[in-house]
């Protein structure tokens, strides 16, 4: 069981419907998994936001799928300007 703690950020939140929510990703705890489980619960606005989101697993920006979510994920939308 791999309980990840998840916090939502603007567009996010929005899509999520929340701010905040734990979630266990079982076996396969990867950020892959995931981004998966998450487009699987919340659609395509999730799906959007993910595309050009980031994770911030830890405290530390990661992009490779493969990587494990660690303890919170920070979903975080596109900010503009960069």
């Amino acid at each position: 069981m791999a309980i990840v703690m998840l916090r939502y950020f603007a567009a996010a939140a929005e899509a999520a419907g929340r701010e905040a929510e734990e979630l266990d990703l079982g076996a396969d705890h990867t950020l892959g998994a995931l981004r998966e489980a998450l487009i699987g619960r919340y659609g395509d606005p999730m799906s959007r936001v993910l595309k050009s989101g980031s994770f911030l697993v830890d405290g530390v920006v990661r992009r490779d799928p493969a990587l494990p979510a660690g303890e919170r994920v920070d979903i975080l939308p596109p900010f503009a300007g960069g």
